[in-house]
């Protein structure tokens, strides 16, 4: 009997001991999702969380020009989408520059602007990075247990030879047991109209067996996205218009013939004409003025 209670001290500390260490192995408790903190997030897969950003990079939707008919389709869509009626998963493809990215930024920003009057909730963008593709569901599963609406966005989508996340990403737009969760839109933005290389193609179509059926696979993950947005590259006076619409935007005092010659130059050597091009000699002039963009 005394050696038992000499024992039970030490046998309690040693229980003790081993309760603490289960408990460090044990997976903690998945924290209920918070998307109050910010209207907008970006996936990080390999923590299985969204990080908030207090403020999204983006330009004023009336500031993008020439591409006037995706603007008032995408705004239609997404505005449908806030009011809790159908929307389809939209592809914005093709020429770089043109403002694919920057017209899902601006468009939320915008639907939101009116959503606070109203004072209904805003929509919240989830950013989703091309590689972290194959962890969708994962983020879905955790987007589905919320009831804010959610436009998932994943920019310069495209699938190379090795890859196969495109089979994840076609059952989760809508081949999927599950579906697409009500309170989630997929937008995505890629130079490629059918989100992979032609030479991918043609390499299904010329050493498979069932060469279109090969083919098929492969380009019908775009026939997933209901809407199709094209952006094609610009001519000078839409390019001018771009350029000047920002210099009167951001009070640069520049006169028009000034401002078009230089803006001509800045495209030739840059060799194209397109939004990127514009916004890049508007930083240049910018910070020749000494001008803050902000």
């Amino acid at each position: 009997m005394p050696d038992e209670l000499t024992q039970a001290p030490a046998l309690a500390a040693q229980m003790k001991r081993i309760a603490d260490a289960l408990e460090r192995l044990a997976p903690t408790a998945p924290r209920p999702l918070d998307l109050d903190s910010a209207e907008a997030y970006v996936w990080h897969a390999e923590q299985d969380g969204l990080q908030p950003v207090p403020k999204v990079n983006r330009i004023e939707i009336a500031l993008l020009k020439g591409i006037e008919s995706a603007t008032d389709r995408l705004y239609a869509n997404t505005e449908r989408f806030a009011r809790g009626l159908p929307a389809n998963n939209a592809l914005l493809w093709g020429a770089r520059g043109m403002g694919k990215s920057s017209l899902v930024k601006a468009v939320h920003a915008s639907i939101n602007a009116d959503l606070s009057k109203s004072g209904a909730a805003p929509l919240v963008l989830v950013e989703i990075h091309r590689e972290d593709i194959p962890s969708l569901p994962r983020l879905l599963n955790q987007l589905r247990e919320t009831s804010r609406r959610c436009v998932l966005f994943c920019d310069d989508l495209s699938f190379d030879m090795a890859d196969s996340g495109y089979k994840s990403l076609k059952a989760v737009l809508e081949g999927g047991v599950e579906g697409r969760p009500e309170n989630v839109l997929f937008y995505a933005t890629s130079n490629r109209r059918h989100l992979m290389p032609r030479d991918m193609i043609e390499n299904e179509r010329s050493s498979s067996i069932a060469p279109s059926e090969a083919v098929e696979e492969k380009v019908s993950l775009s026939d997933r996205f209901g809407l199709w947005l094209g952006f094609h590259n610009c001519d000078q006076e839409t390019f001018l218009a771009m350029v000047e619409g920002y210099a009167e935007h951001y009070g640069l005092a520049v006169g028009q013939g000034q401002l078009h010659a230089e803006a001509k130059a800045w495209a030739v050597t840059r060799g194209a004409r397109n939004g990127r091009v514009a916004w890049q000699y508007i930083q240049d002039l910018a910070g020749r003025l000494g001008k803050r963009l902000d």
